[in-house]
């Protein structure tokens, strides 16, 4: 049985072009994930404008959105992600304690 801490997290960050959100969401997922999942997560960008058919897949109706794929269950987040205590909450990534 894999353990938690092997599981390499995927997650998916739906955008539609360069907008202030999108990039502001791609920019903090990224932040979060280097601090509390290290080495340990693959993001995949998918750019609506480009590829608008893939929005049906994972039920997207507003963007940005970061759906997460594995771990199970998978979750959804809408929005440019600027609240990380939120984000680590919606995904259940436990914080990565800061040393005093």
């Amino acid at each position: 049985m894999q353990n938690d801490d092997d599981e390499i997290w995927e997650l998916r960050l739906y955008i539609a072009g360069k907008t202030t959100k999108s990039v502001a969401a791609l920019k903090n997922l990224k932040k979060y994930c280097e601090t509390h999942l290290k080495d340990k997560y693959t993001i995949e960008v998918i750019d609506l404008l480009v590829q608008p058919q893939l929005a049906e897949g994972d039920q997207i109706l507003a963007i940005p959105t970061l759906v997460k794929k594995v771990p199970v269950p998978i979750r959804k987040i809408i929005g440019d992600l600027s609240n990380e205590e939120k984000v680590l909450v919606g995904l259940n990534i436990r914080p990565v304690k800061k040393l005093e």
